[in-house]
């Protein structure tokens, strides 16, 4: 599973994987609970869940129950993009609660720790040869 922190402050995103034992505690939560920094390696941090999307792509949203994918009439949101003025389409999302099924979970932060995550989360630069 991985994490995608996305911090208002900078405009910069993270990304982390999560070890699949720590996935558990993720499993079960909804979109707009709350989620402790401790988890992935960022102590004194306080993000909240935003979204997220499956192994094949789709998002979640929040205004459908539950963790399955499901086919809603839609004219507007998350994962909808129109091509005329008024169109409303059936499409496939995933439920607003996290399930095994999820691949990427969105998350911002609603309290910052001490540590900027520009420290914690350095990024590797690559070799050119």
């Amino acid at each position: 599973m991985r994490i995608v922190i996305s911090e208002s402050t900078s405009g910069k995103s993270y990304q982390v994987e999560l070890a699949k034992e720590k996935e558990a505690n993720i499993i079960g939560k909804k979109i707009g609970d709350d989620l402790d920094g401790n988890l992935i390696g960022a102590a004194g941090y306080l993000l909240e869940l935003t979204g997220g999307s499956d192994g094949s792509g789709f998002p979640m949203r929040k205004e459908v129950y539950g963790a399955a994918k499901k086919n809603i009439l839609t004219a507007k949101g998350v994962g909808f993009y129109t091509k005329r003025k008024g169109e409303r389409r059936r499409h496939y999302v995933r439920g607003n609660t996290y399930s095994a099924e999820i691949m990427q979970v969105n998350t911002r932060v609603k309290k910052a720790g001490a540590t900027p995550l520009d420290q914690l989360f350095k990024k590797e630069e690559k070799e050119t040869k």
